[in-house]
């Protein structure tokens, strides 16, 4: 997911972006913030302390505190171990304090944020996940939340204390000498240009960072997903190239940042040391000739350093601030995407779904190629079979995808007993329909979990009766753990076979209205694909059933047979029939039942 480039979407713009997001959060933020700031406040006070001290033991009776009304310099050395006691207890509470609040809402919002993302992710229609890569999602999920969540843990507090540092601090200065106050903030004009010109040059570096993080996470969850296909091939060494490639160009843009990011402490140290020598000499000097109290003299050189050497500070609190607002616009721009495929209807199909299936002057392209269907029109009566015959690329899958809503047609309406699709739920669209595809997906965990997947509260007779009807009991009961054996990622303990007919049982077991076999034995051995028709036989009455096949030998009995061609139905009817008509599926029998 690519990030905007820095010109058009800077990170205080980010920063807003986040904040109007987190606006829930409003309470912990200004409750963390404001323990930050106490915090910081208390931080700074023993160098004032220290410099009332040095003023109590030169000055004795006539010093600072003695003007309170504490005569004894032994009662005034009482009182200030007082306050530094109160003063380091509070110091310390409070880093206590925020280190709590600022941690748990870090935590907090990476969660809700992840959460969120993902829930997002899961409405938007599937030509999004058909441009992006899932390593480039994960990447975003994971590591881009988890960068964010490093920042709030602390960066988003030294950012605060520097704040309050300058304005405390500087406050204190002027009411001491505005004289030195202003030589003491000399560099500071030049440290925040330091600060917003790395930021400037640092962000579209860490932009591309983040990018190449998810091109990274990508290739390796391609390889790993892909290892049998690497091993086949012998391209191990091929693929730890590409890797290695791909881990050195995110070396690379990380080489970048860092060279921009360590630059910031050498300049800005300078600046210090003016702002520094400035303070000791022209303070000392007023000091000696007494003009300045030598207490007051005390509390500026020590408050000189805690004004400006935390501001060296500044390069690690920028690095994360860069690397968690790039993370934050892909976060964001994630949750961003529009959703095309609206679930606003609360209405349900009408109970119980008979299943008639009715397509009218359907149309649907897909952007990104041009390929589609146009002006389809099909009639599936209740309890019928229809089945999809033709090329790879004439459009058949692209049915079944309009009518579970995974797109929505550009033209043409869809209905299921009479009601248009897209004005019901699609929860309730999607439970009369029980979909077995080519691409058997199994979830990691046991054979029990992946069949009661569209009905988590199903027993196990009901579960047991479903694998039967699939043809699939007789290989799980032979299992030495039966429904409690793992599949393993993806199902890659089990065979083809297997996986297909558990995918069948999965689809029967939710009890579907509608069942639509996506070329479900195109990939099956002979013995299983003669236990699936098997199965289908039984289970295909009082019940609509939508087929794709190549084999056409697997849809002799269907009640009607659509032909589709370059996105249009060319040819219907039943296999005799067109059998007889000696069209385009009279040609493809003959040539699969090796006639010509």
């Amino acid at each position: 997911m690519p990030d905007h480039p820095a010109s058009t979407t800077s990170s205080f713009a980010a920063l807003g972006r986040l904040l109007r997001y987190a606006r829930g959060y409003r309470r912990q933020i200004i409750a963390a913030s404001t323990c930050s700031i106490i915090n910081k406040l208390f931080d700074i006070a023993p160098e004032i302390l220290i410099g009332i001290a040095i003023d109590v033991v030169v000055n004795k009776e006539e010093s600072f505190v003695a003007s309170l009304g504490f005569e004894s310099p032994q009662e005034q050395m009482l009182i200030l171990g007082g306050l530094t006691f109160f003063i380091w207890a509070g110091e310390s509470l409070f880093e206590y304090l925020f280190q709590i609040l600022w941690r748990n809402l870090a935590q907090r919002l990476q969660s809700d944020m992840r959460q969120d993302a993902y829930e997002h992710a899961q409405k938007l229609d599937m030509s999004f996940f058909e441009a992006r890569s899932s390593g480039q999602l994960v990447a975003t999920m994971n590591d881009d939340v988890n960068q964010l969540e490093r920042f709030l843990d602390g960066g988003a507090n030294a950012m605060i204390q520097v704040v309050v540092t300058v304005l405390a601090v500087g406050a204190v200065f002027f009411v001491l000498s505005p004289l030195i106050a202003l030589l003491a903030f000399t560099p500071i004009p030049v440290i925040i240009w330091g600060a917003f010109y790395f930021q400037r040059k640092a962000g579209p570096l860490y932009a591309d960072v983040r990018e190449k993080v998810g091109d990274l996470s990508s290739r390796l969850a391609n390889n790993l997903g892909g290892i049998a296909t690497i091993k086949s091939f012998t391209a191990e060494q091929r693929e730890a190239e590409r890797l290695k490639a791909s881990s050195e160009a995110y070396v690379e843009a990380n080489r970048k940042a860092i060279r921009i990011s360590s630059a910031f402490i050498p300049v800005i140290r300078m600046a210090i040391l003016a702002g520094f020598l400035a303070t000791f000499i022209v303070g000392g000097m007023m000091a000696l000739d007494g003009t300045l109290n030598v207490g007051a003299y005390g509390v500026l050189v020590f408050l000189t350093q805690r004004l400006l050497w935390p501001l060296t500070g500044l390069a690690e609190v920028i690095d994360l601030f860069e690397r968690a607002m790039a993370s934050t616009r892909r976060i964001l721009d994630l949750l961003a995407e529009p959703v095309h495929v609206r679930d606003d209807s609360a209405r349900t199909l009408t109970q119980p779904v008979r299943g008639e299936v009715e397509l009218e002057g359907v149309g649907f392209r897909y952007a990104s190629s041009g390929a589609g269907i146009e002006n389809i029109t099909l009639k599936v009566p209740a309890g019928h079979t229809l089945a999809l015959v033709g090329a790879t690329g004439s459009g058949k899958s692209t049915l079944i995808k309009l009518l579970l809503r995974f797109h929505d047609p550009s033209g043409g309406e869809i209905r299921i007993d009479g009601q248009p699709i897209q004005s019901v739920s699609l929860k309730s669209l999607r439970e009369a329909i029980g979909l077995v595809s080519q691409e058997v997906y199994l979830f990691e965990g046991s054979i029990r979990d992946n069949l009661a997947y569209g009905r988590p509260e199903a027993s196990d007779d009901e579960i047991i009766e479903a694998a039967r009807t699939a043809e699939a009991w007789s290989f799980i009961e032979g299992l030495p753990h039966g429904l409690d054996t793992q599949v393993g990622e993806r199902g890659v303990r089990l065979s083809g076979g297997q996986r297909q007919r558990l995918s069948l049982a999965r689809a029967l077991l939710k009890d579907p209205a509608i069942l639509v076999l996506d070329e479900a034995t195109s990939a099956v051995d002979n013995e299983t694909e003669a236990a699936i028709q098997r199965s289908l036989k039984r289970i295909g009455h009082n019940r609509t059933v939508i087929m794709i096949a190549h084999r056409l030998s697997t849809i002799v009995d269907a009640d009607t047979v659509a032909v589709v061609s370059d996105g249009r139905v060319i040819e219907s009817g039943n296999h005799d029939e067109l059998l007889a008509r000696g069209g385009a599926y009279a040609s493809q029998w003959r040539v699969q039942t090796g006639q010509v």
